[in-house]
C-alpha cells in the first residue's frame, strides 16, 4: 500500500515544479513567431510521420481542448503553416499537414524554446537527475495511459 502522503507531497511537488518551469518557459517563448499553443501542435505534427497527423490524434496528444484545436489549425492553415485534407482511409476524418513554411517557421522557435528548456533544466539538474527525472515522468505517464486504458470500476470512496 503506497503511503498517501508521499503520494501528495510528490505530486505537488511535480505539479508546483511545473507550474513554475512552465511560466518561465511561457514568459521565454518567442511569440513573434508563433503562440505556446501553436507550438505544442505544431510539435505534434512535426514528429508525425511524414508530417502528417489525424485531428482526432492530435486533439488526444494536445493540452487545449478540442474545439479550441480546431479553431487554432483553422488559423494555422489560413497562415500557410499547416494544410487540411480529408484522410483517403477515413472520409469522416481530417488529415493535418505541417507545410514545409510551416515547419521552417516550427523550427525556428524551437530553437529558441530549447535553448530556454536546456538552461531553465540544466541550471537546476545535472545530467545524471535529468536522466532519471525523465524515467520517472515517463513510468508516471505510462501508468495513467494504461488506467485510462482500462474499464473503469468504481470511483474511490472516502473514508
Amino acid at each position: 500500500m503506497t503511503d498517501r502522503a508521499a503520494a501528495v507531497a510528490a505530486w505537488e511537488a511535480l505539479f508546483r515544479a511545473q507550474v513554475q518551469v512552465m511560466r518561465g518557459l511561457a514568459a521565454e517563448f518567442p511569440t513573434e513567431l508563433m503562440s505556446f499553443n501553436e507550438y505544442d501542435v505544431l510539435l505534434y505534427i512535426s514528429r508525425a510521420p511524414g508530417r502528417s497527423l489525424r485531428l482526432k490524434e492530435l486533439n488526444r496528444h494536445v493540452l487545449i481542448s478540442q474545439p479550441s484545436v480546431s479553431r487554432l489549425i483553422d488559423r494555422l492553415a489560413a497562415r500557410g503553416l499547416v494544410e487540411k485534407t480529408d484522410d483517403p482511409k477515413d472520409g469522416r476524418g481530417t488529415l493535418v499537414r505541417l507545410t514545409p513554411q510551416g515547419f521552417e517557421q516550427f523550427r525556428r522557435a524551437a530553437i529558441l524554446h530549447m535553448q530556454s528548456i536546456t538552461d531553465r533544466m540544466g541550471d537546476s539538474l545535472d545530467d545524471g537527475e535529468l536522466h532519471r527525472l525523465t524515467e520517472l515522468c515517463d513510468k508516471l505517464r505510462e501508468a495513467q495511459e494504461e488506467r485510462l486504458a482500462q474499464p473503469r470500476s468504481n470511483t474511490p470512496t472516502v473514508q
